[in-house]
């Protein structure tokens, strides 16, 4: 029951990071391509570009893509996205939604968070360990919230059986000492 409650704080934590990164990212230019894009850029349509020509992932990103939770993900208000693994470049992901369509990409976070990116497109994907959630970078705004795979939504009922401690408990504060 301790690792849970220490994994389940790490989850919070991290999930707290990483809407705070979020935030960071959306005052930053998103706008900067790779040399690699910059250079194969012709009038071809991106359906006719070969999957050959993105780049490799390390290990590192392999390991985030191994995480990540695929099928379709019942989100808030009725809504719902389609995760689904490319099998001709591994560590790769498609994310469909109403009206949108990504290629999504792992990407290293500090915090443990799943983050996948389509740089191009400024989106991207937070997975949490009780939910997920799509944001658009260049409009500032959320398009998924509240995505749930099963495993997400056994994490989060646990949650509320057994919620995790305040992480600012003010119960325990000594009284001050007046003189």
């Amino acid at each position: 029951m301790r690792n849970l409650n220490r994994c389940l704080i790490r989850c919070l934590l991290a999930g707290v990071f990483a809407h705070l990164c979020a935030g960071i990212a959306l005052a930053q230019a998103p706008n900067q391509v790779p040399n690699t894009v910059k250079a194969s850029k012709k009038k071809e349509s991106p359906k006719s570009l070969p999957v050959a020509e993105e780049p490799t992932l390390a290990p590192h990103e392999i390991n985030i893509a191994e995480r990540v939770h695929v099928g379709t993900l019942p989100c808030e208000l009725g809504a719902s996205v389609r995760m689904t693994a490319d099998a001709n470049a591994p560590g790769y992901f498609t994310l469909q939604g109403k009206g949108y369509k990504y290629r999504m990409r792992p990407v290293a976070t500090s915090t443990g968070a799943i983050r996948l990116e389509d740089e191009k497109a400024g989106a991207v994907w937070l997975q949490l360990a009780n939910k997920s959630m799509l944001m658009d970078q260049k409009n500032g705004r959320r398009l998924a919230d509240e995505c749930a795979h099963p495993d997400q939504v056994a994490v989060a009922n646990d949650m509320k059986v057994n919620p995790p401690p305040a992480l600012i408990d003010v119960s325990n504060v000594a009284t001050p000492v007046r003189r």
